[in-house]
């Protein structure tokens, strides 16, 4: 693989990563307003549970998706460029499931700027050989 690609690849998954921690911090701050709206509404219990539960959740995933792709970034032979690609369909699904429901609406860009990025990096990315994924002896 090119110097250029390795470092294209390692930079779009480093976008990624970035874009992922931010939006789910920011998402998981935003928690406390949207418990509040939730508890003074009419829902139901279960389903203002359900929405507490989900909103956190998405908070988390973005997190993890976003070290994922930050230890991707630091070791390229950490996984294939099929396996990258399986990978940035985590946010480019969130993407679609925010722009279906919700519309054009900001998360969504987020999440698909960060989706992008990562099949930027699989694009990118150089083929790795069963020798480079198997632990080294020491």
């Amino acid at each position: 693989m090119s110097a250029i690609n390795n470092t294209v690849s390692r930079l779009s998954l480093a976008v990624s990563a970035l874009v992922l921690a931010a939006g789910g911090i920011v998402h998981g701050l935003a928690f406390t307003n949207a418990s509040k709206v939730v508890a003074h509404s009419n829902l139901k219990p279960f389903f203002a549970a359900g929405f507490n539960g989900l909103w956190l959740a998405d908070s988390a995933t973005s997190i993890v998706m976003a070290g994922v792709f930050a230890a991707l970034a630091a070791q390229p032979g950490w996984a294939t460029r099929p396996l990258v690609a399986i990978l940035a369909l985590v946010p480019l699904a969130s993407a679609i499931v925010v722009y279906a429901t919700m519309g054009a609406y900001f998360a969504g860009h987020i999440m698909l700027a960060a989706g992008a990025a990562a099949l930027v990096g699989a694009a990118y990315k150089g083929s790795v050989t069963t020798k480079e994924l198997r632990p080294s002896s020491i």
